[in-house]
């Protein structure tokens, strides 16, 4: 696996949607050219959040037989427009999205992180998206710090690197493993729908 520089993502990604074509890694829309530095891309907050609140439910339980206590009951929907603030609260967890949409081939997988300009405020962002991924990317908002964080909608928060493997490696290769596919807004976890929690929570009725 070899992180790609700054020549090899210029070849590697179109000016657009247009001029894209097969083993590119498509970032649309790419508003602009500098977001490619020496070894990233600087990717943009999107207009979609999933916030999440203070519930009168204990816990969140990933029994997928337990919906009122499921993970989407703790989250709530809002958007914004580009250049809006979005206020994000000490200890808060929020799901957004990248506004960019990307396709990574099936030989490209990136790591995602956030700026360093970001991480000094308190907000601190890691993932990573598999070769084949399609959509927008997911970004887990979490406030650090203990003052509210002033966002705004389409500035540059976050930064991927892109690497290239050996062998291409189909995003839908492994059936029934993927819970999040060419996703456009925020999305909970879905952690109720792991085989392995089914397998524990039979387990435990067991016993």
């Amino acid at each position: 696996m070899a992180l790609l520089i700054k020549d090899e993502l210029e070849e590697l990604i179109p000016d657009s949607r247009d001029n894209y074509e097969t083993g590119k890694v498509l970032i649309d829309p790419l508003l602009s050219r500098d977001q490619i530095g020496s070894i990233s891309v600087d990717l943009r907050l999107g207009y979609d959040f999933l916030v999440s609140v203070v519930s009168n439910k204990a816990s969140i339980r990933l029994e997928q037989d337990k919906p009122s206590s499921s993970p989407e009951a703790f989250f709530q929907p809002t958007r914004r427009d580009i250049g809006d603030k979005f206020l994000l609260h000490p200890s808060q967890t929020v799901l957004a999205t990248s506004l960019e949409y990307v396709a990574l081939p099936d030989n490209v997988y990136a790591e995602i992180s956030s700026r360093s300009s970001f991480h000094r405020l308190g907000v601190s962002i890691s993932s990573m998206f598999q070769p084949g991924f399609r959509g927008c990317i997911s970004l887990e908002l979490f406030n650090h710090s203990n003052i509210p964080i002033e966002l705004i909608v389409g500035s540059r928060l976050v930064q991927a690197r892109f690497y290239k493997t050996e062998k291409e490696i189909p995003y839908n290769a492994q059936k029934g493993r993927r819970k999040y596919i060419a996703q456009v807004r925020p999305t909970v976890s879905r952690a109720p729908l792991d085989k392995d929690i089914v397998l524990l929570k039979k387990i435990s009725n067991s016993q």
